[in-house]
């Protein structure tokens, strides 16, 4: 949950879309008889089934559902507590206990080696993803297991989220940057975790040694690592320091060593919408319909800068009128929840158009169905835990990005927060480039206004036996766009990159842009 209860910065995400029968439906039918036996005077009461259980490695797994947010949906799962100590350089440091799940395959004797899905954020819960992952990895696990662990600080491993202050934030100045309540939040938030965590070891190098306990205890199968957004800065750092136990690697969205998580947001971000309108400007009908959507957004922005104003719009789920202030902060972190997929990318020039001419329900509602949020200058605990011990100390504001959409307000909000934040170590070479042998996949988004294509080519500089794929049209996480899934599976079957016959994605297009709201031109 953000700081402020409101708002989060997202690094990257990856939204489960499908899931699987509920395991408990099986158990539904077992008990059947059961439920027949009382029906007679003479019968028994029957115990209740015991819980299936299965023994993987020196771990004891039970049956269990993973349940998708916001979401009915549920994947069976084989899960367990694994407990590690909050400060591994303390003999009596606190314990914590992690939620590890694993999907398991479906052959009788898998293949020895296991998936390990590495979530985005930093603050996604690598279970939460479970749907997805099956979907993506459902060829996979034909013949492997694959591990989700959420990372210390996320879902169900003593997540670091506080509960919304009243004094923090009010409806009317929700999405407005301001240090000083940033700081306050900062502050309240640690109060809250004082009981509980220490936030100095929710960092990702702890998380990796955490990893390969869980990889020691499964009986130490060799790991093919799949992370997604900052999941590929703990796939790095994690090959860095355990190499023996990573078989091959899988890196979606990539985040580069050398990069301070901040730094580029501004300057991505406007790469990203600079592309997307370039394309309505080269069509005939989106041009006529939209003129130049950039030059647009940016006489929304100088309007809003000059004139913040509270507007009301219905809401797309509850369908009741809301009333929140539109500024250039509310701005700027909508349209960037609009660039993070294609089709929402797709609704940028009718919704900026829209919202020039006073009508900021297609923004703000979709908006709402995207987040339920219109800023994302906060974030959970474990974010700050991650950005304020790895990045806060190399984040500067840059004069360049001042005038951009985005402009300097997320260096400035982590800056702010991370005064206050306690601070873990940093390994040496942490932000060094990583430099490995092993066989690593690459995919990237075209228009990716977080970690664009360029962050993928940086980090396959130094890998002899990589290969960067990058997807036409798409844009952050890609791992489910087309064939992806298909070449995800030759990949791990068979981790020889550069043989790998990736002419499928030739199929992908972008996403047509929106003319009204009954789609594009035909």
């Amino acid at each position: 949950m953000a700081l402020s209860g409101r708002t989060a910065i997202r690094i990257g995400a990856v939204v489960a879309g499908l899931g699987f029968l509920a395991w408990n439906q099986f158990h539904g039918k077992q008990q059947a008889p059961a439920a027949a036996a009382t029906a007679t005077a003479t019968a028994a009461p029957q115990p209740p089934a015991k819980p299936a259980r299965w023994k993987l490695g020196t771990l004891t797994l039970t049956a269990c559902e993973l349940t998708q947010p916001n979401s009915g949906l549920s994947t069976a799962a084989w899960c367990a507590d694994f407990p590690v100590p909050e400060n591994r350089a303390d003999s009596h440091s606190r314990t914590i206990k992690l939620k590890l799940a694993v999907l398991r395959s479906r052959a009788q004797v898998a293949n020895p080696d296991m998936l390990a899905f590495l979530a985005g954020g930093p603050s996604q819960a690598a279970t939460d993803s479970a749907g997805l992952v099956a979907s993506v990895l459902k060829p996979l696990l034909a013949h492997r297991h694959v591990v989700l662990l959420d990372q210390r600080g996320t879902g169900g491993s003593n997540a670091l989220s506080c509960k919304e202050s009243d004094e923090t934030v009010t409806p009317a100045d929700d999405s407005t940057f301001d240090a000083d309540k940033l700081r306050a939040a900062a502050a309240d938030c640690l109060r809250q975790l004082a009981g509980r965590a220490d936030p100095r070891y929710y960092t990702t190098t702890i998380a990796a040694q955490d990893l390969d306990d869980v990889r020691k205890a499964l009986g130490s199968p060799p790991f093919d690592l799949v992370g997604v957004s900052y999941g590929t800065r703990m796939a790095q750092q994690y090959l860095r320091r355990f190499p023996d136990a990573v078989r091959s690697v899988v890196l979606d969205s990539t985040v580069p060593n050398s990069l301070a998580l901040g730094e580029d947001f501004a300057r991505n971000l406007d790469d990203a919408l600079k592309a997307q309108f370039a394309r309505c400007t080269a069509e005939p009908a989106c041009k006529k319909q939209f003129g130049d959507p950039d030059q647009t957004l940016y006489q929304l922005r100088d309007a809003l800068r000059a004139n913040p104003h509270e507007v009301s719009f219905r809401d797309p789920q509850s369908y009741q009128t809301v009333k929140r202030m539109l500024d250039e902060d509310a701005l700027a972190s909508v349209v960037r929840m609009f660039a993070y997929t294609p089709a929402t990318a797709a609704l940028l020039p009718l919704s900026i158009d829209a919202a020039a001419h006073g009508d900021v329900g297609p923004l703000l509602g979709q908006a709402k169905l995207l987040s339920g949020e219109l800023s994302e200058l906060m974030g959970s605990g474990m974010q700050y835990s991650v950005i304020c011990s790895e990045d806060a100390d190399l984040l500067a504001a840059r004069p360049q990005d001042a005038h951009t959409i985005l402009g300097t307000r997320m260096v400035d909000a982590l800056k702010a927060v991370c005064s206050v934040w306690p601070k873990g170590t940093r390994p040496a070479d942490f932000h060094a480039p990583l430099k490995t042998d092993k066989p690593i996949l690459l995919l990237a988004g075209q228009y990716d206004p977080v970690t664009p294509p360029r962050y993928a080519e940086e980090v396959a500089r130094g890998l002899p036996n990589a290969r960067v794929l990058t997807l036409k049209g798409q844009a952050h996480s890609v791992m489910a766009a087309g064939c992806t899934p298909q070449l995800i599976q030759h990949f791990i079957e068979k981790p020889d990159p550069k043989m790998l016959d990736a002419g499928c994605l030739d199929r992908l297009q972008p996403t047509p842009i929106f003319i009204d709201f009954n789609g594009a031109t035909p």
